[in-house]
């Protein structure tokens, strides 16, 4: 079956890796067709293992060469591919879409950060098919009070996010 895992805090406060060798760690891990799409730690591969295995073995690999802790969430083709379709905000030229990959209802716990935040003009988020989508104008991702949540430690282990041009390129490469 093929999967995309997503990594959490890949190039970013000091964790830097080449995606060339991230990709050496899954083949080495057993993984096969491993390649990767962009710098953000999108890495697709095949493997016969479920979701759940691959996760503790993913991590587990990734934590020792790289020698910190590794979060990764892992979909398969089909998931990915849901994240592009259900998208429910219209492409916008002065705007962000972001789409949160993670555990289990952690949309509704983003979705409480996102209303109890205090929001940008325009600033929007939606639930769809449990996903949850954050729009917000360019420029203010960082500076928003929701965009300052996604830093928070206390989150680290349950979710990432990733603009939504980021799913298409990742659909292009299964």
């Amino acid at each position: 079956m093929k999967y995309c895992a997503f990594l959490r805090g890949v190039n970013v406060k000091g964790t830097n890796m080449k995606m060339a060798e991230v990709c050496q760690v899954f083949k080495d891990a057993g993984m096969e067709n491993v390649i990767s799409i962009l710098a953000s730690g999108n890495i697709v591969f095949s493997s016969d293992k479920k979701t759940d295995e691959l996760k503790v073995i993913l991590e587990k690999a990734m934590s020792e060469h790289f020698n910190y802790e590794a979060f990764l969430f892992i979909k398969n083709e089909k998931e990915t591919e849901l994240f592009w379709t259900e998208n429910p905000f219209e492409k916008k030229d002065d705007f962000h879409t972001y789409a949160f990959v993670g555990n289990e209802n952690i949309e509704n716990t983003l979705m409480k950060e996102f209303e109890n935040s205090i929001k940008t003009e325009n600033e929007k988020a939606e639930i769809v098919s449990n996903q949850f989508y954050w729009q917000v104008p360019k420029g203010n991702t960082l500076d928003s009070t929701f965009g300052k949540i996604l830093g928070k430690k206390s989150l680290k282990d349950q979710f990432t996010s990733r603009n939504i041009n980021t799913f298409e390129k990742i659909l292009k490469k299964f």
